[in-house]
Order: structure tokens, then C-alpha cells, then sequence
């Protein structure tokens, strides 16, 4: 498959966790150009915050091979990946990274820092901007109608989610003796 396929393939990805309400990240490992795994965020869904798609991938992918060095493999993400995942890329030695959109909020492929420059045992090479308008226009359509929500559950008087654990965290301090 080529690189744009794979790119593809990680949009669906995206996709799938914006349907499920997840902020719509996907991610895939390939080797030789053959897809070896594939995820997207589940963070919101399996209430865990090491699940975003690059983790998932990784895992999956490490599984499926047998190990944990993907010195074979190539990671596509459809977000420049986070602090966590660049560790995880960088500790399974994927010798290559390829984005769509850039974070500039978390993003250390270069946009807030740039890890795969830094003195690490393994630097995986970069490539940035791959379909980054799909990538850049599904994170934002995802944000807008989120915004959009919650201005409509504000208004409605409806607690948002956070609100209505910080109730019940409450709620329950105030049931202990």
C-alpha cells in the first residue's frame, strides 16, 4: 500500500472514534506496506488516558509480530503525536513517523518540541502534513459541534459531563462519615 492509502486507512480510523464520541484520532502500523494493526482514541470510552490510537496501534502491532522492536514497521496518525506516544514510538525503535495535522498544543514531532532530535537511543524520521486537510478539517468539524453542544446543554440549563462528575465526587464526600 502506499503511504496515502495507509493515511487513509488512519483517517477511517478517525472516523470511527468521532463516531463514538472520542476526539477523532486513528492510527496504523505498517511493515513492507502491509497493515499490521490499527486503532483509534478510546480514551473517553475506556475511561483510560493511555489509550490514544498511536498506543493502541503499537500494541496491537508489537503483538501481533511478536515483540517489541517494530524496527520494520512505519506509524501513520492522522495528529502529530503527544509526549507519551513519541516515547512509546521511540522505545519500539518504528524508524519512521508520518502525521497528518499538526498539535500545536502537544505535538513533539516539532510543533511544542521536537523529540526525535533529542539524545535518545533511536530517532525516528518524520513526515509531516500528509493529508493534513482531511486530518486538520475532521479534528476541527469534531471540536466545532462539540463546542456547539455544549453551548446548547449551557443554555438548556443540562450539566456537561465534567459537571456532573464533579457532582457526584462531591456527592460522595459528602456520604462518608
Amino acid at each position: 500500500m502506499t503511504d496515502t492509502e495507509l493515511m487513509c486507512l488512519a483517517l477511517n480510523e478517525a472516523r470511527a472514534a468521532a463516531a463514538l464520541g472520542e476526539v477523532p484520532v486513528g492510527a496504523v502500523v505498517a511493515r513492507h506496506g502491509e497493515v499490521v494493526a490499527a486503532a483509534h482514541n478510546t480514551r473517553e470510552t475506556e475511561k483510560n488516558a493511555t489509550h490514544h490510537a498511536e498506543l493502541l496501534a503499537i500494541d496491537a502491532a508489537c503483538r501481533a509480530l511478536g515483540g517489541w522492536r517494530l524496527w520494520e514497521c512505519e506509524l501513520f496518525v492522522t495528529l502529530e503525536p503527544c509526549p507519551m506516544c513519541m516515547g512509546a514510538i521511540i522505545n519500539s525503535r518504528i524508524p519512521r513517523v508520518v502525521f497528518g495535522a499538526a498539535d500545536t498544543k502537544a505535538g513533539c514531532c516539532g510543533s511544542v518540541v521536537d523529540m526525535a532530535a533529542l539524545p535518545f537511543n533511536h530517532h525516528p524520521r518524520v513526515e509531516r502534513g500528509l493529508l493534513e486537510e482531511e486530518c486538520s478539517a475532521l479534528l476541527a468539524e469534531f471540536f466545532a459541534a462539540l463546542r456547539a453542544r455544549r453551548a446548547e446543554q449551557k443554555a438548556l440549563g443540562i450539566p456537561t459531563a465534567w459537571q456532573l462528575r464533579k457532582m457526584q465526587r462531591q456527592q460522595n464526600k459528602e456520604d462518608k462519615p
